[in-house]
């Protein structure tokens, strides 16, 4: 049976766990963001900051799937 997600206790400060995942996730994306304009792959695109919120959604549905505990 799966578990209902809960709040995450640091150090008596509750932190909601898609908030634990979007830090790292638009993170990752901004770091791919700038690896993408560094080696200008990004001229590929059509809107680049459209990249980056999808990007975002990616890493953070993926750290939240794999990463977070439920």
């Amino acid at each position: 049976m799966f578990g209902i997600p809960h709040e995450i206790s640091i150090s008596g400060v509750y932190f909601p766990p898609m908030l634990l995942a979007t830090v790292p996730g638009v993170a990752m994306a901004g770091l791919t963001a700038v690896l993408l304009n560094r080696y200008r792959l990004s001229r590929f695109f059509v809107y680049p900051p459209l990249i980056f919120v999808a990007l975002s959604i990616l890493y953070t549905s993926l750290i939240g799937a794999l990463w977070l505990p439920f």
